[in-house]
């Protein structure tokens, strides 16, 4: 191993007090997207924490990270709002849940509205 690379491995975690404890510098492969047919997506509005203004929430995407990103970007285009993703959800502003799942469906995804 080169130098560079021993500090690096270095720098990942400080100390451990577990005897067995072994580093491992292998990456968590990224989950493979569903095809859209197969997966079951919850549109659900949402007001806590926020400051009493509504949001749309995506929940139940199964599938890589760039993948979310691009369904989120999608919708926010769609709709003509702002947004985020994050923790596996996509955050769309306002109270669309209807317009949302009608979006996603027209994408091949099976839709639950709630609440």
């Amino acid at each position: 191993m080169k130098r560079e690379e021993q500090d690096n491995d270095k720098l990942k975690f400080a100390y451990s007090t577990n005897p067995d404890f072994k580093a491992s510098n292998e990456m968590q492969p990224e989950q493979e997207s569903i095809s859209p047919e197969k997966q079951k997506l919850v549109v659900c509005i949402e007001r806590k924490n926020r400051g009493g203004k509504c949001v749309t929430l995506v929940k139940g995407f199964r599938g890589s990270n760039d993948d979310l990103d691009t369904l989120g970007k999608q919708l926010k285009s769609r709709c003509g709002v702002g947004g985020s993703v994050k923790d596996g959800e996509i955050i769309i502003q306002g109270e669309l849940r209807q317009k949302v799942a009608a979006i996603l469906r027209s994408y091949g995804y099976n839709v639950v509205v709630s609440g």
